[in-house]
């Protein structure tokens, strides 16, 4: 369950096994053990991962069935931006 949230975020983030691994400062091999389910990450290792991807750590841990957007740690222009995006496709899904 973890490990199929780690992947799917990492894969939505665009990021290879090896990048992630690079911006968490582990193994490859780690990041391929915690989605394949052989281990789970630490508890620093699943704050690091919520702040990453801007989820909460009940999303990452399967305590959430829907995941949030943490908007913590974004500028103001960049939450500005996701606004406007959230926005665009709210009015376009309308006009269908």
């Amino acid at each position: 369950m973890i490990g199929d949230t780690i992947r799917i975020l990492r894969e939505r983030a665009g990021y290879s096994q090896s990048e992630l691994a690079r911006r968490l400062s582990v193994t490859r091999s780690s990041v391929n053990a915690w989605e394949s389910g052989l281990s789970a990450p630490t508890a620093v290792y699943i704050i690091e991962l919520a702040r990453l991807f801007h989820v909460s750590t009940d999303f990452i841990l399967g305590l959430e069935s829907a995941g949030h957007l943490s908007l913590s740690g974004l500028t103001e222009r960049e939450i500005r931006i996701l606004y406007e995006l959230l926005d665009y496709f709210h009015q376009s899904k309308a006009g269908e």
